[in-house]
């Protein structure tokens, strides 16, 4: 692993510490960045800054300036030249594709005349005050194709474990502002690590709408599903039903409490909260089975709504108790995709209205892409080793899977939970 060395001035801790701290981030933001580009120039070099080695290709030969604007202010970055060959770095590549999205919507915002003073100012600051039509369109026709290229690409691994969610904004379509739903899917491979596997904008989550988006998942290449975590949304739970025949589906239990806590008195909500906490965390379903029905006793006089509730749905909210259980609690609830929430409502306080539908897949999916990254490089999310040792308890695994696995075992010597 290649390691950086940052060097900041005493003035410069002082701000961070006391002072201006966006000044202080600007400035810890550019040595980190500098760093980086020296690090990356010495591993193309094969050698370090003056460093005498039979494995150098070539020789720096100085440096390039350029201004890299971002959020917390303009970088002065120091871009090394090589003398034989050109010095080529991702690093913008990485960090700008989120903020290219942001302030392409802005950007579109101030064509179309719909920017707000505010939208303005900011778009004046990171672009400049001229832009045309024609270069916003290229701009975006670009980032388009890394976020269309990333959607379509193959899904060559089993995904054992399927988490979907929609997330609601505002987009302006047809000279109206209407309410728009981008899909989300998140896969636990069958190495442990999340993928985001894909999204996809539109008009809600109907039925239709869902299972097209699980076709083209599916038609990518999505397969050994065993568990779908989500909410009760009717046409995304028969979606699921039919798209993943021989899979478990896990109702996510945040919404189911919120479900069943809307119909109990609130001086007792709190109370109610904590017995559905002990539910969940159960060792096992009989024992989870004995605590509903306590909480039913509990709450059959003054609220049989709830227990109406509890009842119909305690076989959905308790699917995931087919799992080991050191698997069972980041697959209970689809919370995996509250980051891209939090993420989405930041930018969301500047854009607020999408300029067009085209701006949600851009801008959601350059952060959701982020995210993909992220969690590949990771630790894993989910320990499959527990999973495919318990595997008999599921019908929709692939075969092949365990069967790599238990190959590469043998001949590693490391036992069946080997990864691939």
């Amino acid at each position: 692993m290649t390691q950086l060395n940052i060097t900041l001035n005493e003035e410069t801790l002082k701000e961070l510490m006391l002072g201006n701290r966006d000044e202080a981030l600007r400035k810890l933001l550019e040595a980190v960045f500098n760093a980086v580009l020296q690090a990356e120039a010495s591993e193309q070099v094969g050698a370090d800054l003056y460093e005498r080695t039979d494995e150098r290709q070539t020789y720096r030969n100085g440096y390039r300036e350029r201004q890299f604007k971002t959020r917390v202010g303009s970088l002065e970055l120091l871009i090394p030249k090589l003398r034989n060959g050109t010095f080529s770095t991702t690093l913008f590549a990485n960090y700008e594709r989120s903020e290219r999205a942001l302030v392409l919507a802005l950007m579109e915002m101030v064509l179309q005349g719909v920017s707000t003073r505010k939208v303005s100012n900011i778009t004046e600051t990171l672009c400049g005050t001229s832009f045309s039509k024609s270069t916003v369109s290229k701009l975006c026709e670009e980032l388009d194709k890394e976020v269309e290229q990333f959607r379509r690409r193959p899904l060559t691994k089993a995904y054992p474990f399927l988490i979907v969610d929609a997330i609601y904004v505002k987009a302006r379509d047809a000279g109206r502002v209407k309410s728009k739903g981008l899909l989300v899917a998140i896969g636990v491979n069958e190495d442990g690590n999340r993928e985001v596997l894909g999204f996809k904008a539109g008009d809600g989550e109907s039925y239709e709408i869902w299972f097209s988006f699980f076709s083209e998942l599916k038609e990518q290449g999505l397969h050994g599903v065993d568990l779908v975590v989500s909410d009760q949304h009717k046409g995304l739970v028969k979606a699921i039903l039919e798209q993943f025949e021989g899979a478990s589906w896990q109702r996510c239990q945040t919404h189911f409490s919120r479900n069943v806590l809307d119909k109990v008195p609130k001086k007792t909500q709190r109370e109610v909260k904590v017995w559905l906490k002990d539910l969940y965390n159960s060792p096992n379903l009989e024992e989870a089975r004995m605590r509903k029905e306590a909480l039913v006793d509990y709450l059959e006089k003054y609220a049989p709504k709830a227990v109406e509730i509890l009842d119909a749905g305690f076989d959905d909210i308790t699917a995931v108790f087919q799992l080991p259980e050191v698997c069972r609690r980041r697959l209970r609830t689809s919370n995996s995709i509250e980051r891209v929430n939090q993420e989405l409502r930041r930018r969301e306080r500047v854009i607020r209205i999408f300029p067009n539908e085209a701006s949600i897949e851009r801008l959601l999916g350059s952060l959701l892409i982020e995210m993909h990254e992220n969690w590949i490089s990771g630790r894993r999310y989910i320990d499959t080793a527990a999973y495919y040792g318990t595997r008999e308890h599921f019908s929709n695994t692939s075969a092949e899977v365990l069967k790599n696995k238990q190959h590469n075992s043998t001949h590693c010597g490391k036992g069946i939970y080997t990864n691939i």
